[in-house]
């Protein structure tokens, strides 16, 4: 019963209940990645460039960065065989993917940011402000 409420009230949290309905009618699974991301393609829906819909089913909450490299080339047609009907390697400068840090302790504080907790750098005299008219 769980479930089923949060598919029906929630959309950054799996799927809900019309994407489930979409793709059981028009979709084909076409792979996995080792996120337990689900790939879908199209039967018979296009995008608006006549190419056939790409869409994917997120393991847990909806995060686009949550797309491996290989997936984000198929997923953005740069590619046409999918990761999972190749055997696809990633580059050593592929980067895996890393969570959004923001909100968390965690986050990228630059100096001078109010959450660093540094004071913030004197101001050197180098900048004059611009005053309108003058």
């Amino acid at each position: 019963m769980k479930t089923f409420i949060t598919q029906f009230f929630t959309w950054w949290n799996g799927q809900t209940l019309g994407t489930r309905f979409f793709t059981w009618r028009k979709g084909t699974k076409v792979g996995e990645d080792e996120l337990g991301n689900i790939y879908y393609e199209g039967l018979s829906t296009f995008d608006s460039e006549g190419r056939k819909r790409r869409w994917v089913i997120y393991n847990g909450y909806a995060e686009a960065s949550a797309i491996p490299a290989g997936w984000h080339g198929w997923m953005h047609h740069r590619v046409d065989t999918p990761p999972s009907q190749e055997n696809y390697k990633p580059y050593g400068w592929e980067k895996s993917h890393q969570p959004n840090l923001t909100g968390s302790p965690a986050a990228y504080r630059p100096k001078g940011s109010i959450a660093h907790g540094d004071n913030r750098p004197t101001v050197t005299g180098d900048y004059d402000a611009w005053t309108p008219g003058a």
